[in-house]
């Protein structure tokens, strides 16, 4: 009869961002440490992004997208983070990265929270994680469409400024070859006017001629 084999450690591989060059990363990388050594955990990987704040996207932060493509790879089974906000600033962000573990059967940890999506309550607050994150992303809604509504009612112009307010040294010139007869897309070319822009003076000039 064969022996039991002992199952393999789980391969965690640990992420450390700080968001200043006055902070550094050594408090988070000993703590994490020693949390994957009290586990039985094997770290595979440590990745890491000094003074890059949270805000930033994946493509600004190279410590997250290492993260994410050895993710890809099935390099690791688990994630080991500090807390949620150094993942990103909102439940949003967070979640979008737990789809993406999800999505290749690699578990969280953030130390803070005391989430662990290994665990049975650790994946029901992975659920409760994407109704709250819904919510987030419907408020933000609300707020932008809140927002337009009160600068439309206080006539305030939205979307980008006419070339006649922006340039209307480029908008009278434009005019001027117009009447020249210059063609639209000639006159776009040599002024470095958008073909639309040129077309629309051209036309606002018909009509007042009508």
């Amino acid at each position: 009869m064969n022996a039991k084999q002992t199952p393999k450690p789980k391969r965690v591989a640990l992420y450390i961002r700080v968001s200043t060059s006055e902070q550094n990363t050594r408090n988070q990388r000993r703590e994490l440490k020693a949390v994957a050594e009290r586990h039985g955990w094997e770290v595979v990987h440590t990745f890491e992004d000094a003074g890059i704040s949270g805000a930033k996207g994946r493509d600004q932060r190279p410590g997250l997208d290492a993260l994410m493509k050895a993710v890809a790879r099935r390099e690791v089974d688990m994630v080991g983070a500090w807390s949620v906000d150094r993942l990103g600033r909102s439940l949003t962000d967070l979640l979008d990265v737990l789809k993406e573990l999800h999505a290749k059967g690699v578990d969280l940890f953030l130390h803070q929270q005391g989430l662990d999506t290994s665990t049975p309550s650790g994946r029901a607050m992975f659920q409760m994680m994407g109704v709250f994150a819904e919510f987030e992303r419907s408020m933000i809604r609300e707020r932008v469409v809140a927002g337009l509504a009160r600068a439309r009612e206080d006539g305030t112009r939205l979307g980008r400024r006419q070339i006649e307010d922006a340039d209307p040294r480029k908008a009278r010139s434009i005019v001027a070859l117009l009447s020249q007869g210059k063609g639209v897309r000639r006159i776009a070319r040599e002024l470095g006017a958008g073909v639309g822009t040129v077309i629309r003076l051209r036309d606002l000039k018909k009509r007042k001629v009508a």
